[in-house]
């Protein structure tokens, strides 16, 4: 009698659902206190961690549903699709945000960025104002790397939660 697994990719939609959501949630609350431009390191750890907490969650849940065992492979393939999942609903909110919400945030995230470089005169005023154009006038260039870079995250964060849980079903 042969048993229905369940699905990776159900969880990996779920779960990344979730974080998506969750992302959306934190950045209109970071949209709303105007810190959706900071380059502060605890907001990115805070995501970082967010992002580890739903995926070790989903995995988790995936193995539960399949009677208790997981492989690295199927951690490896929630991981990566939730990271997917989530990245493709914060790039459509960060669309969202550049083109409606806040058309000057990526000119103030470059101010942010090439401020410091700028006040303690690593740069001058032209080539600050020359990278932050040229940063600008590519800005669309981030979304591709936001995708790749949140895949090979889920992919790392999948691999560590797949070495805590992974349960092999026996040979027998």
């Amino acid at each position: 009698m042969e048993e229905n697994q369940p699905k990776t990719g159900k969880f990996s939609l779920n779960y990344g659902l979730i974080l998506g959501g969750i992302s959306i949630v934190f950045g209109v609350l970071l949209y709303t206190q105007d810190l959706h431009t900071s380059q502060s390191p605890g907001i990115m750890v805070f995501g970082l961690v967010l992002a580890a907490v739903v995926t070790f969650l989903g995995i988790q849940a995936f193995r539960k549903a399949n009677g208790g065992y997981l492989t690295l492979g199927q951690a490896l393939k929630i991981g990566a699709g939730i990271a997917l999942i989530s990245a493709i609903i914060s790039i459509v909110y960060n669309l969202v945000l550049v083109n409606v919400l806040d058309p000057d945030a990526p000119s103030k995230i470059m101010d942010a960025r090439l401020g410091p470089s700028l006040e303690s005169g690593e740069i001058t005023q032209e080539q600050f104002d020359l990278q932050k154009e040229q940063s600008i006038k590519y800005w669309w260039m981030g979304y591709p790397v936001i995708l790749i870079l949140n895949i090979l995250i889920g992919l790392i964060l999948g691999l560590i939660s797949g070495l805590i849980l992974k349960k092999a079903k026996p040979a027998y």
